[in-house]
């Protein structure tokens, strides 16, 4: 056991760093002065230095050979845990120190320069930061392809969802591309069939939309004690373990889009505070990927809070809340607002039908710029063509196009199609909770979500990694993802009721 122990002492350590960045990363995001930003850069990229050193310490792979000899004597969320040491070990060992330093400076300068850019539409301003991410990228996916016998664009997708290969993301998609337009078109239809919808007329001042966000995050069960609310460009969920931070951006004319996005990560959140409190700091204790941290963040928005059932609460608290008055406040009303479907060119705004079309965009263009068969200045036009053949749209500037997003400037490759499939997962796990227990759906009518999240807590959140993501979804729902679930979800709301 003492190398098992060993281990744990040293992923332990690990953890802290990576606690101690999250804070950073946060702060940058949030509060740091823009003259900071060397400095930050050199912060971030030294800890992540410190933390791949003691990752790739000559010793590690010795003493993991040592505990998998000896796992008889381990028991079960042990041997989850050194199952996920040697993964992370593998990713780690697979990358030089070096590289690992240069990427992440390129990052923290190109994630500066992305919101000027974005601000200005000037995807040239980007272009050179960008290219040089991407040229990291490129290298690390195929660092860790040679060790992990992958595809460059594979060992991407495995560092944030593990197992995950484009062998099961493409029939799901395609499957889901197929049906999409047709899905639009007859939602639409629909639409023009109801009365119109009434809109919400603002201003509606920023620290009202804060405080009926504050009270909903409680409804949910965000514990403030471990957490806050903050504003940044580009809505997150970030923090440390036992300190989760969760960031929305507020327009005074629009307070939905606002409130949404708190909900949204919010239910990234009571994942990362209902992980199982004996594991925090070791790898058996964290989320299980990033497919199945989406399915909680579009559980808790898109499933329960876009229901007939939350509006039903929601409504009288809004319209108290911005002293709303006549039919537009009404449920009814809400409810059209909260799922019209119309395409759009911003992803975060995007409505649960034709959001997953901005996902299959990103996913074929960032697997044509890691395979070279893309050159990175021609993204802004293989950007817009995508978008106009499957939304129908015709994108005016780079601020509504490529540069939306953090994701490429930040480093995020093979993260975008994590969305679409956590998509998918809500769906099938919010059915399954409903059928396990009839008080969700009527707890939701009354703001109480004690019964779904005690659900998720026991199913979801306390079981960490402690194992696969298709393991915890079929032991959850009794059987493997599925796009059925989602696209039967998809009609039953917008074509059906």
């Amino acid at each position: 056991m003492q190398a098992y122990k060993s281990l744990e002492e040293r992923f332990a350590r690990i953890g802290s760093i990576e606690d101690a960045l999250g804070i950073l990363q946060w702060d940058t995001e949030t509060m740091m002065p823009q003259g900071a930003a060397d400095s930050r850069s050199d912060q971030l990229a030294t800890l992540k230095g410190i933390a791949h050193e003691l990752l790739t310490a000559p010793d590690t792979g010795d003493l993991l050979g040592q505990a998998e000899q000896d796992s008889d004597h381990l028991d079960e969320w042990q041997r989850a845990n050194l199952r996920e040491m040697r993964r992370i070990y593998l990713h780690a060992a697979a990358v030089p120190a070096d590289l690992v330093e240069a990427n992440s400076r390129a990052v923290s300068r190109a994630e500066l320069v992305w919101r000027e850019a974005r601000q200005n539409g000037d995807f040239a301003l980007l272009l050179p930061h960008l290219a040089q991410v991407l040229s990291f990228q490129q290298q690390i996916g195929q660092a860790k392809g040679e060790a992990l016998e992958l595809s460059p664009y594979d060992a991407l997708l495995d560092s944030y969802d593990p197992g995950l290969r484009q062998a099961a993301i493409d029939p799901l998609f395609a499957e889901l591309g197929a049906e999409l337009p047709v899905l639009v078109r007859e939602a639409q239809e629909r639409q023009k069939r109801l009365p119109a919808i009434q809109p919400l007329n603002g201003p509606f001042p920023v620290d009202d939309q804060r405080r009926i966000g504050e009270q909903l995050m409680k409804a949910v069960g965000f514990d403030f004690n471990q957490g806050r609310l903050d504003v940044s460009l580009h809505p997150f969920c970030g923090g440390s373990t036992g300190d989760v931070r969760i960031t929305t951006r507020y327009s005074e004319a629009n307070f939905m889009s606002a409130l949404m996005g708190v909900l949204h990560e919010t239910g990234h959140a009571l994942y990362e505070q209902g992980r199982p409190e004996t594991w925090r700091r070791q790898p058996v204790g964290l989320a299980r990927g990033m497919s199945l941290h989406e399915s909680q963040s579009l559980l808790i928005e898109m499933q329960a809070c876009r229901s007939r059932e939350f509006v039903t609460y929601l409504a009288p608290l809004v319209r108290e809340t911005f002293q709303g008055e006549g039919p537009a406040w009404s449920p009814e009303n809400l409810h059209r607002i909260l799922t019209r479907v119309e395409p759009g060119f911003i992803r975060v705004d995007a409505d649960e039908i034709t959001y997953p079309a901005h996902i299959l965009v990103r996913y074929t263009l960032e697997k044509a710029l890691i395979a070279g068969d893309l050159l990175i200045e021609d993204l802004p036009s293989a950007f817009n063509e995508e978008i106009k053949k499957l939304l129908g749209l015709t994108v005016p500037d780079d601020s509504l196009g490529c540069l939306q997003d953090i994701h490429w400037p930040g480093g995020a490759w093979g993260y975008f199609p994590t969305y679409t499939l956590g998509a998918m997962t809500a769906a099938q796990l919010f059915r399954a909770a409903c059928q396990a227990d009839a008080d969700i759906l009527p707890g939701l009518e009354k703001g109480d979500f004690a019964p779904l999240r005690s659900w998720l807590r026991a199913n979801v959140h306390a079981k960490g990694s402690l194992m696969t993501t298709d393991q915890l979804v079929a032991a959850a729902t009794g059987q493997p993802l599925t796009a059925e679930v989602f696209r039967a979800h998809l009609r039953e709301r917008y074509l059906t009721h």
